[in-house]
C-alpha cells in the first residue's frame, strides 16, 4: 500500500498486543487505549510514538485516526464498534462483533451507509491451510460437497462469562459458512453446563443448508484431547484441516463411495492416494491485518466481509436459542 493508514487499537490484552505488533509493522500506529494503567505503561514504553489513553472517546476525537481496531471484552464489541462507525472510522472488531443479529445488522447498515469498512476478526479465514481448503472446494476437486464437521476441543480454558459455542464455535462456524457460501436453514444445538452454572462447556451443533448439505460442530472444554480439526467430505475426495499438525496442516484423501456391490447390497468404496499439499508459512494474523488495511484503502469488497460476519452472528444466535430452549 502506497499510503500507510493511521490506526488506533483499543484493548491491549494478550490478543490486543498481537494486533498492535502487526499494525505497528503494517500501518502508522497512532493511538492505544486500555483501562489498565499497568498495560498502558507497558505499551507506552514499547511504542513511544503512539498516544496512550484510557478514554475511547479520545481515540474517536482524533481526526488523524482513520481506522479503529477493537479487541476489548466481547460484550463491549457492539457499542464500541457503533461509536467508531458513527465517528467516521473504519472498524476491525474481534469476534464476535455483536451478540445479537439485530445489533450486527445495525453495524452493517451503518458501515454501508457511511461507506466504511466493518471487518470481523475471523482469523481462520486467513489461515493458509483454510485458504488451500477453500481453493480445493471452489475448483471442484472434492466433487459435490456432502458435509462438513469441526472438532474444537481441549481440557480448559474454562470460562465463566462465555460458553463454548460463542468462544470456540465462532471459529469453525466462520469457516463452514465460508466454504459452503450459504446460510443454514436449520440450526440446532445441545449442550450442558457441568462446571459453571449457565455456561455450557460442552456443546454439539447441527446445521442443515438449503442445498441439502449438513454440518456438525463438537465444542468442548472437557476433553482429554486438544483438537482443532475441520473435515470436508466430498463425493470424490475428502480433505482435513488439522491446525494441531506442525507440517501436515492439510491432508487430501482420494476416498469416496463408488458403486453398489451386486452381490451383497452394500456400497463399494474407492480408495486412492493420500497427500498433503505444501502450505505457506505466513502468519494468519498478519494476512488478516493486511486484508483489513487493503479494504480501508478501497481494495476488495467491504460489503461482503461485513455481511459474511452478519451471517456468522445470525447463525450463532439461532444456535444459542436452540441451546437454551426449554424442551416441550
Amino acid at each position: 500500500m502506497a499510503t500507510r493508514v493511521n490506526v488506533a487499537v483499543a484493548g491491549l490484552g494478550h490478543w490486543g498486543k498481537n494486533l498492535v505488533r502487526n499494525f505497528d509493522d503494517l500501518a502508522e500506529l497512532r493511538a492505544l487505549c486500555d483501562v489498565s494503567p499497568e498495560t498502558r505503561e507497558e505499551l507506552a514504553r514499547r511504542h513511544p510514538n503512539a498516544h496512550v489513553t484510557d478514554d475511547f472517546g479520545e481515540l474517536l476525537a482524533d481526526s488523524e485516526v482513520e481506522a479503529v481496531v477493537i479487541a476489548t471484552p466481547v460484550p463491549t464489541h457492539y457499542p464500541l464498534a457503533k461509536q467508531a462507525l458513527e465517528a467516521g472510522k473504519h472498524v476491525f472488531v474481534e469476534k464476535p462483533p455483536a451478540m445479537r443479529g439485530d445489533e450486527m445488522e445495525e453495524l452493517v447498515a451503518l458501515a454501508e451507509d457511511r461507506e466504511l469498512t466493518l471487518m470481523p476478526g475471523h482469523l481462520l479465514l486467513y489461515h493458509p491451510g483454510v485458504l488451500t481448503m477453500k481453493k480445493l472446494v471452489d475448483e471442484g476437486a472434492l466433487g459435490d460437497l456432502l458435509c462438513v464437521y469441526g472438532n474444537r476441543q481441549n481440557l480448559g480454558i474454562i470460562r465463566k462469562d462465555e460458553n463454548a459455542l460463542w468462544s470456540l464455535g465462532v471459529h469453525d462456524l466462520s469457516v463452514i459458512l465460508y466454504l459452503l457460501e450459504e446460510e443454514p436453514s436449520e440450526a440446532w444445538a445441545h449442550g450442558n453446563s457441568f462446571l459453571t452454572q449457565g455456561v455450557e462447556d460442552v456443546v454439539f451443533c447441527y446445521l442443515r443448508f438449503p442445498s441439502g448439505r449438513i454440518a456438525h460442530m463438537h465444542l468442548s472444554w472437557l476433553d482429554p484431547h486438544k483438537m482443532r480439526r475441520i473435515t470436508v467430505v466430498g463425493r470424490d475426495k475428502m480433505v482435513v484441516f488439522d491446525d494441531m499438525e506442525l507440517e501436515r496442516k492439510i491432508t487430501v484423501y482420494e476416498k469416496g463411495p463408488w458403486q453398489p456391490a451386486q452381490t451383497y447390497g452394500e456400497w463399494q468404496t474407492r480408495t486412492g492416494d493420500i497427500y498433503s499439499p505444501k502450505i505457506a508459512n505466513d502468519e494468519p494474523l498478519k494476512l488478516e491485518c493486511q486484508h483489513f488495511l487493503s479494504l480501508v484503502c478501497g481494495d476488495g469488497d467491504r460489503r461482503k466481509v461485513a455481511r459474511d460476519g452478519l451471517a456468522v452472528v445470525r447463525t450463532l444466535e439461532q444456535l444459542q436459542h436452540s441451546l437454551t430452549a426449554v424442551p416441550a
